[in-house]
């Protein structure tokens, strides 16, 4: 293992018009010790042509045998991950180019194993009017309130949080993920917005808010195996947060605030 070396993990199936630059958000960082791990779920398009064209060592090209979604695509990258620092990036979203050194600064610094940053959304090529937060400190009581903050924003020391494998799911993977890493240590915030999630039509969180409902017992029941009655609680739960989330955790910006270009 490499004590200095960020490993990001991307996920990516039929990504073609988005991956580019997520991959050069990447190149584009002020910090240059990391891999990049792209696994690859049998996309149809030009995905992998598209990441075999950069002629850079760091990035590694995975490829799966079936398609098996993003649950199964990141234990892999897991498990091929060569550094102490693990960092996740979807194959459509992209990062402010000082996101690694700042974040990793603010874990040596503060002795942290577990942080997340605030972020900013776009739907669609429109920017929303506010940058998204989150408390402090998310405690293991917290994290099973809600999952305050996106996968692009977390970093974790994986010699305390160790490695992450989840059960095949096909949401809230992601989720599964971060409750297994608080249960070794608290995750604290960043207060800098220095992620950028690019949402559009064919997003994986897009959805009804039945179906998203139904995903989310789907984690406690199956993912983390509790009961049907504790995961309906869960789930509960988590709805009643979420509305608090997107009340309390937002913050108001300019329209020329909050994101780069790339």
């Amino acid at each position: 293992m490499d004590e200095n070396l960020v490993s990001i993990i991307m996920p990516a199936y039929n990504a073609e018009k988005y991956i580019k630059n997520s991959i050069d958000s990447v190149i584009f960082q002020t910090y240059k010790l990391w891999e990049l791990i792209v696994v690859d779920d049998c996309s149809t398009d030009k995905t992998t042509s598209i990441v075999l064209s950069y002629d850079d060592s760091r990035i590694r090209l995975l490829m799966n045998e079936k398609n098996s979604g993003a649950a199964i695509s990141r234990n892999k990258a897991l498990k091929a991950a060569k550094g102490r620092w693990i960092a996740f990036l979807d194959s459509d979203d992209i990062w402010h180019p000082e996101k690694l050194e700042r974040q990793l600064n603010y874990m040596i610094a503060n002795g942290y194993a577990f942080t997340f940053t605030d972020y900013r959304i776009q739907n669609n090529g429109i920017w929303d009017s506010y940058i998204i937060t989150g408390p402090n400190v998310v405690n293991k009581r917290k994290m099973y309130d809600y999952c305050y903050f996106s996968t692009i924003t977390v970093m974790y020391d994986s010699n305390v949080v160790g490695l992450i494998q989840i059960e095949d799911l096909k949401k809230n993977n992601d989720y599964a993920m971060w409750l297994q890493a608080v249960e070794k240590t608290n995750c604290y915030r960043l207060s800098e917005c220095l992620s950028y999630y690019i949402k559009h039509d064919n997003s994986i969180s897009s959805g009804s808010k039945l179906k998203l409902i139904k995903w989310h017992y789907i984690l406690f029941h199956d993912g983390l195996h509790k009961n049907s009655l504790l995961s309906f609680a869960l789930t509960i739960n988590n709805l009643f947060h979420g509305v608090i989330k997107k009340i309390k955790y937002r913050i108001k910006v300019k329209e020329d605030e909050g994101y780069v270009s790339l």
